[in-house]
This record gives C-alpha cells, sequence and structure tokens, in this order.
C-alpha cells in the first residue's frame, strides 16, 4: 500500500521564491569589482533571476545546456545558480585558480554553451581562448560602464538583463534533472565531474539547515568566504535564502585585513572557510585586539582545523564547528555541533569534542572498509577507508566510467580515499589521506596528527607533513615548515614539542624550511606538490650513503 500524498518534484527555483516571499528584508550584501558595496534584497533577486532566464533561453540555452561561471563571490553568481537551473540548464562553476590545462579541459569536458566571467578574470580566458569550444559565448558580469576591454567577444550581463521582463512561469520538469556540475581539483590525472540534480540539490540544503542549526540562523548574516566556484560555497547559496539569512560576499578580497574590516561593518554572525583563511583573519584579529562585531560562530571545512586553532577562537567567544564532506558529496556530509552532554563541560572537554569531523548529517550513511573491503567496527579505533551513501552522493561521475568503476563497490557506496575512524556515537575522525599517511616499518603514521599538533608551536606559523622514501623503513614523515616571524627552530625544539603525544619512531626524521606552502586550486596544502619539490631530498641518516 503507497501513501496519499501529493508529490511536487523539487526545484532550487522554488527555494529563492520562497525567501522572496517569507524573508523580504534579507539578500545578499557584495563587495564589487566596480569598486562599492551592492547591497541587494531578496525579491529583486528573484526579479532579475528571471530576467536572467530569459535572456538565457534568448542566447539560445536550451534544457541540459551547460552555463559556466568564472567568478568570485558576488550576487550576479548568485543569480546565475538561479536563472540557469530555472530553465533546466547546467550551472557549471570553474575555479579560475586551476592550470590552463584543467581549466580548457574541464570546459571541453562539460561542452559549455556559454562563460559568464568577472571583468578581473576576463584575461584567463583569453590566454586559453584558442583551446576552448567554437560558438562558446561569452558573458562580462558587470555594466556597460565597466566593461573591459579584450580581444574576446563578449556581452554585458546587466545589458542582457535589463532587455528582460521581471516575470517569468518557471518550468516544470523532474527533480532528477541535472542543475549543477562540479569537477574536483583534479590533484592526479584530469579533474572528474559530479553533476548535481534538483532533487539532490534541494535535499542537499535540508540535511545541513537541519544538521546545523547554531550556524544558520534566521536574520542574521553569513559570510560564505568559501568561493561560489568551489562545490556551490558548501551549499551556502541554497542553505542562507532557506533559512532567511543575509549573505555577505566578500568578492576576492580573502586576506585577514579585509575579511576582518567586512565582518565588522556588517556585523557577520556565522562565517565559512578553510582554515588557511581562518588563520589570516585569526593574526588580524589578534593584531585588533578583538573579534569582528557580532561574529560568533565559525565553519571549518576543507580541511582539518587544528586544534590551537579551535582553542584561540573558542576562547574569544567564537563557537566552532567543523564540516567535512567532498565534492561527490554535494559536499557536506557531517555536522561539528557540540553533543548536549558536553553543554556544561570544562572548555578543554569541548574543544577535545570538536577536533574531528563531527558527526553525519542524517541521510548520510558511513562505513569503514580494511583492504579486503570487508566492514570494520565503528568503536572509535578500528581504521581503514571510509565509503559513504546517500541520496546528495554521486552514483556515477560525469561522462566518466573509468573513474566510476575504481570509486563506487558493487554495493553503490562511494570510496572517499580517507582513512578514518567512527565511535559508537558517530563521530568520525579522519585520520589522513590514503595517499597522504606515512607508512614506516609496516605501521601508519597520520600527516594530520603530526600536523594539529606541530601547529600549536609558537614558531611555526604553518607546516605540512610528507612521507619520504626509505630504504629500511619505506618511508619516514618529513615536517616542512613556514616559520612565524622572527622565529627559530630545531628538530630537537619540535621533538620536545611533540613527545607527549606521540611514540619516537613517529617523529619526524627532519625539518624542512620554505617561505610559503604551495596551495591546491581549493586552497588546501597541495602535498603532492611538496613531494614534487623535495623528490631528491635525501634523509639525515642516509646521508652517509651518498
Amino acid at each position: 500500500m503507497q501513501g496519499q500524498m501529493q508529490h511536487h518534484p523539487l526545484r532550487i527555483i522554488d527555494i529563492l521564491t520562497y525567501a522572496a516571499e517569507a524573508f523580504p528584508d534579507e539578500g545578499i550584501v557584495s563587495v564589487r569589482e566596480e569598486g562599492d558595496v551592492h547591497r541587494i534584497l531578496y525579491p529583486q533577486l528573484l526579479d532579475r533571476v528571471a530576467q536572467l532566464a530569459h535572456a538565457l533561453r534568448a542566447l539560445g540555452i536550451r534544457s541540459g545546456d551547460r552555463v559556466a561561471t568564472l567568478a568570485w563571490n558576488g550576487y550576479r553568481h548568485f543569480e546565475l545558480y538561479y536563472g540557469a537551473s530555472g530553465i533546466g540548464a547546467v550551472c557549471h562553476t570553474i575555479n579560475p585558480r586551476l592550470s590552463r590545462e584543467q581549466l580548457c579541459f574541464i570546459v571541453n569536458h562539460a561542452q559549455d554553451k556559454v562563460i559568464c566571467v568577472d571583468p578581473s578574470l576576463v584575461s584567463v580566458l583569453e590566454d586559453v581562448a584558442p583551446n576552448l569550444p567554437e560558438g562558446l559565448i561569452f558573458v562580462v558580469l558587470t555594466d556597460a560602464a565597466h566593461m573591459p576591454q579584450t580581444t574576446l567577444n563578449t556581452l554585458c550581463y546587466e545589458d542582457l538583463l535589463a532587455a528582460q521582463p521581471t516575470g517569468i512561469d518557471w518550468p516544470m520538469f523532474a527533480e532528477e534533472t541535472a542543475a549543477g556540475l562540479c569537477y574536483t581539483s583534479g590533484t592526479t590525472g584530469n579533474p572528474k565531474g559530479a553533476l548535481y540534480s534538483h532533487r539532490s540539490t534541494v535535499l542537499h540544503a535540508l540535511m545541513v539547515v537541519a544538521g546545523h542549526p547554531q550556524s544558520l540562523a534566521n536574520g542574521k548574516s553569513v559570510l560564505p568566504v568559501v568561493p561560489l566556484f568551489h562545490v556551490n560555497a558548501w551549499g551556502m547559496p541554497y542553505t542562507a535564502p532557506l533559512v532567511g539569512m543575509t549573505m555577505v560576499m566578500p568578492g576576492s578580497q580573502l586576506d585577514g585585513p579585509s575579511l576582518f574590516r567586512l565582518m565588522d561593518s556588517e556585523k557577520v554572525y556565522s562565517a565559512w572557510g578553510v582554515p588557511t583563511v581562518w588563520a589570516g583573519l585569526l593574526q588580524e584579529i589578534q593584531a585588533q585586539g578583538r573579534i569582528p562585531s557580532g561574529f560568533a560562530d565559525l565553519v571549518v571545512g576543507g580541511s582539518a582545523a587544528p586544534r590551537s586553532m579551535i582553542a584561540a577562537y573558542e576562547d574569544m567567544g567564537v563557537n566552532v564547528n567543523q564540516a567535512w564532506g567532498m565534492t561527490e558529496m554535494s559536499p557536506i556530509g557531517t555536522r561539528g555541533i557540540l553533543p548536549a552532554s558536553l553543554k556544561d563541560a570544562p572548555l578543554d572537554a569541548q574543544i577535545d569534542a570538536k577536533v574531528g569531523a563531527g558527526r553525519r548529517l542524517f541521510g548520510v550513511d558511513f562505513k569503514i572498509v580494511d583492504d579486503a573491503g570487508a566492514s570494520l567496527p565503528h568503536d572509535g579505533e578500528a581504521a581503514g577507508e571510509l565509503y559513504v551513501r546517500g541520496n546528495t552522493i554521486i552514483s556515477s561521475y560525469f561522462k566518466n566510467e573509468d573513474a566510476t568503476k575504481s570509486a563506487i563497490d558493487t554495493d553503490g557506496w562511494f570510496g572517499t580515499g580517507d582513512v578514518s575512524t567512527l565511535d559508537p556515537n558517530g563521530r568520525l575522525i579522519v585520520r589522513d589521506r590514503a595517499k597522504d599517511l606515512v607508512k614506516s616499518g609496516g605501521e601508519w603514521i597520520s600527516s594530520i596528527d603530526l600536523e594539529n599538533a606541530a601547529i600549536s608551536h609558537p614558531a611555526i606559523a604553518t607546516c605540512a607533513v610528507i612521507a619520504i622514501p626509505h630504504p629500511k623503513w619505506d618511508e619516514r614523515p618529513v615536517l616542512v615548515v613556514v616559520l612565524a616571524e622572527g622565529a627559530t627552530l630545531s628538530l630537537e625544539d619540535i621533538h620536545t614539542h611533540l613527545s607527549p603525544q606521540f611514540a619516537r619512531w613517529q617523529l619526524p626524521d627532519d625539518i624542512l624550511f620554505v617561505e610559503a606552502l604551495p596551495l591546491t586550486a581549493t586552497g588546501k596544502v597541495s602535498k603532492l606538490t611538496l613531494r614534487e619539490q623535495f623528490a631528491d631530498y635525501t634523509l639525515p641518516d642516509l646521508r652517509g650513503d651518498i
């Protein structure tokens, strides 16, 4: 027997139409490339999104066509999320930090029909234009007065919208219709595409809202520092309107002082982004001697936040939550909310509970497996590769059967490549990426654990651990360090600092000093680049054999 309830397909555009009606006083504040701060409310955004939908149709965009974006965080980029998907097209966000080769691969693989680009990024397209699909339409996200000079044949975004009506009958289609396309950063091989549907996107928004009630609060402002071109800004363009929050868009200005000024002036309540950004903001907070006005909540993802960073923000009264996920997961799969049983616990105990990836969201299932694929117990001790499944997780990669076969097991679970533990209460601890673990004498050493412990040393500004080949031990860990200004550090110093937490054989064999750590296109430390950079390096105990 089936239930007797209506079925209405889930559509992304319904989020914005709801926000325009339910939260007419909320919207988006954007730092624009035109040099000003722009403000717009959700009802006005809905009108402009309708104009955009008409304009895309006038350009020949039809259901299933890919509309690409190459832009920073701003209201026009947000409009493309809804205007493209609203007519059944696919919004394909492109990371401007990708290499020339990867960018060309992605645009050609996606078969984009239109690329909408911020003025400051037009030169990126000029550089690769000969290698892009023939007939590609370029739209610059600005008004006529600020159109850049370019060798490309471009259209003006605001002129396209101005010619169109503000009303539209949004088409109905199956909720499984494709809506968004994001590619992995492709640190090994070509980037792989995750093709999201209306159903998966709306469900992901509902799941994140349910899992992050403290961070997503009606009537407050949220700052998505995580870029709109990176996994849909962790779903923020959908969750913020759904709960009635105003989004504060920083554009390309992501340094600590710029973020502090913007957060302070706009009284940002919650901010979402990667640890490297929050390290910069923390330095500015310490320089200012105060937190930005209204700032009370921080969501950290992309990579694990060190305990020292969590403690620093918590000591200032900022609640810190860690979120974990992947492009293939839409992307968020966990919630970092502190369990109710620890609400009155000492601060150190609360911080200990926040070190980790959090607990799974409703609708996301976890399992960990050994090398043979057998499930391991969720006892907090057994470590294996984490597999996930759910309505917001890919069933296959976009036009990539080989990658799909290697990622999806016979029961349909997706292999994350993260070596993890799960405890009986569902707490996830990501020990390391499988490719970043250090295998020494048959035992595994977590690079993440070493990094998180080392970063609390006052002489270290930032650091990373990589594995160096060893003829006897297979691999040994080496600590790559960016020193704090004016600081010095010896191997003996770091051993003394780490010894209370690690056995002697787990300690790094050497320290390598660099001016800066290389970052991936998504702002994470690139261990691949570091391993290539130090490919000719020889460990201290082997130097006598040269």
